[in-house]
């Protein structure tokens, strides 16, 4: 969920492991829970989904799963060139497999000069 800075509120809660991303004047909060994990959106995928951070469902446990749930669910992502997947800040086969601590990005194709 994205709230503007001026609509935090800070609550102590140590039930759940948080995280805050600051992105665009925006905090994202991250929660690592059983309903799954935050992935990180980025570029036209970003555009594509709509948000910038998606909550993982708990039942994906590998990168390969992780893809074909991304295609499901926002099938615009299949038209891609590529698309990487980044575990831990490491891009990722799709036999990789992913826990709960781990920190996932969804990585479009990126042009540059």
């Amino acid at each position: 969920m994205l709230l503007p800075l001026s609509r935090i509120f800070i609550k102590n809660d140590f039930s759940a492991t948080l995280k805050l991303l600051l992105y665009r004047g925006y905090i994202v909060v991250l929660t690592n829970n059983l309903m799954g994990m935050g992935i990180l959106l980025f570029g036209v995928a970003k555009d594509i989904a709509g948000v910038p951070v998606l909550e993982k469902p708990a039942h994906i446990d590998d990168v390969a799963a992780l893809k074909a749930w991304l295609y499901e669910v926002y099938p615009s992502l299949q038209q891609l060139k590529s698309m990487m997947i980044a575990v831990n800040r490491a891009y990722a086969t799709d036999e990789q497999t992913i826990s709960a601590q781990d920190e996932i990005a969804v990585i479009p194709p990126v042009s540059g000069g």
